[in-house]
């Protein structure tokens, strides 16, 4: 019989590793005292060893429903619910927020809670988490850069458009979510390597299924017991194949700068310059600067595509607001042409976004952290060493004290909150602890100065050379929902034709 059991294990090892994954973590949720150590925490479900596996279960199918639930019933408290590998700490207090943000990394850490989530080691390499150099060359460099970089973008944004939804005089479907991907993959390549690769469709489609890969893998591992993953991500991981091609793509482009280098060419004003300017020498490798390149893909590529998506589907939903952004977008550029400057005039535009972003932001969970050691709220809410904690979104976003009607789409809302306070801390790149799609603090998204102008001039492209509307006018596709992460309806269409309303 045992000789049986063993033999069939083997033959599905899959299935084997997800069998003892569960027996792992009930076990150690019990005997390792994580459980009796949060005791004093309020629970949201079930806290007994087995019990709060079926919980977890269901806060992985209703990530959202469950945190909405907390909120209603501890709204100025920390509680916990139970996930997967462990046990998360939550808050909307604002107070314990700003706690969270000030807390230095060596307390509470945003590296580590990344790191685990992604399963960073095995998806993107452990390099990437150890040598984050890429991330100051996004925050400074690439930010520096956005006056010079626009024009370039806008350019490849109108060629995308162009080819992607080619305007029509009759209404013609479209799928939002695919062929919004394919035009910010285009428009963030266009200044990460450049033409012509930036318009390679091989290429492109390889960026997106890289990033599909990453979060898939990642929520499998996260799931896996340590010493499991190691053979799980052997058996299951598509990403050494994808970087094996990302290679044929990028090294010959890689060889050739250096080669320009050496006879001292002008460096072209790219991500790719930046990135092989501030590599050491075991990261200027042609392997390590190819992961580099399609780790920052995947961070450009999925966050973008998201909130476009989301955006466009207000728009359609509300076509009104064509005509006002319009008029907005047509002055700005008549004074300042496609410029960084004449997007810092599209305010309305910037606040169409951002209450978007408000509404739908990428998920109902922010801020994570992991406590490096132990820790204590001035609540006086005890955090153990290797505890998670988060930032229930909902929380910040959903303030009426804060935002009239805040169930209320209201496109313009920060245009007239700029009114009252005319500080620039209700743009769509400044963060607080009433605005959180970014973060806060100094684990903010450094990428958003960019994501930001990209955006906006997507947006902008689309408003002044097209009209848009749902089939079902009037109502808004519904999004989908994957643990705590918001996905725009993957299907769901929108009707384009070529500009005829004035």
């Amino acid at each position: 019989m045992l000789q049986d059991i063993v033999q069939a294990g083997l033959d599905r090892p899959i299935l084997s590793i997800g069998v003892i994954s569960v027996c792992y973590w009930v076990v150690l949720y019990h005997f390792t005292g994580e459980t009796r150590k949060l005791q004093h925490v309020p629970t949201l479900g079930h806290q007994a060893p087995f019990l709060s596996v079926i919980s977890a279960i269901y806060f992985v199918l209703n990530g959202q429903k469950t945190i909405a639930a907390g909120l209603k019933k501890w709204p100025n408290s920390v509680f916990k619910v139970s996930d997967i590998t462990n046990w998360l700490l939550l808050t909307g207090n604002p107070k314990i927020v700003e706690e969270i943000r000030k807390a230095p990394e060596n307390v509470l850490s945003s590296m580590i809670a990344i790191d685990e989530s992604l399963q960073v080691n095995y998806t993107l390499g452990e390099n990437v988490s150890s040598k984050p150099y890429h991330i100051p060359i996004v925050r400074a460099q690439l930010t520096r850069a956005l006056p010079e970089l626009v024009p370039e973008v806008i350019d490849e944004i109108q060629q995308a458009f162009g080819d992607v939804i080619p305007p029509t005089e009759d209404w013609t479907s479209v799928k939002v979510l695919d062929n919004t991907m394919k035009i910010v993959s285009r428009a963030s390549n266009r200044i990460f390597v450049g033409l012509p690769l930036c318009r390679n469709p091989d290429y492109l489609k390889l960026n997106i299924q890289f990033t599909i890969d990453v979060v898939q893998t990642g929520a499998i591992l996260r799931i896996t017991p340590v010493f499991l993953r190691p053979i799980l991500n052997y058996l299951i991981s598509n990403v050494p194949d994808r970087i094996k091609a990302g290679m044929k793509h990028l090294v010959p482009l890689i060889q050739a700068r250096r080669a320009a280098n050496e006879s001292h060419a002008a460096k072209p004003v790219d991500m790719l310059t930046w990135l092989m300017d501030g590599a050491d020498e075991e990261e200027s490798s042609d392997r390590n600067l190819t992961l580099r390149m399609m780790t920052i893909n995947f961070a450009a590529i999925h966050t973008s595509s998201t909130t476009f998506a989301h955006t466009l589907y207000y728009l359609a939903t509300y076509p009104k607001y064509l005509r006002p952004l319009r008029e907005e977008i047509e002055d700005a550029l008549s004074e300042e042409g496609w410029s960084k400057a004449g997007l810092d005039r599209m305010v309305s535009l910037d606040s169409f976004i951002k209450e978007v972003q408000r509404l739908r932001p990428l998920g109902c969970l922010g801020m994570t952290r992991v406590a490096v050691r132990d820790h204590k709220f001035s609540d006086g809410t005890f955090v153990p060493r290797g505890t998670t904690v988060g930032v229930a979104i909902e929380a910040a976003h959903m303030n009426s004290a804060v935002y009239e009607d805040p169930e209320t789409f209201d496109p313009f809302r920060f245009v007239k909150m700029k009114e009252r306070d005319t500080s620039k801390k209700f743009d769509i790149v400044s963060t607080s602890c009433d605005s959180l799609v970014f973060g806060h603090g100094i684990h903010a998204c450094p990428g958003r100065y960019f994501a930001a102008s990209e955006l906006k001039l997507m947006l902008a492209h689309l408003v002044v050379n097209y009209d848009v509307r749902l089939e079902n006018e009037g109502v808004r596709p519904a999004d989908m929902w994957v643990a705590t992460s918001r996905v725009p309806n993957p299907t769901a269409e929108v009707l384009f034709r070529k500009r005829k309303v004035a």
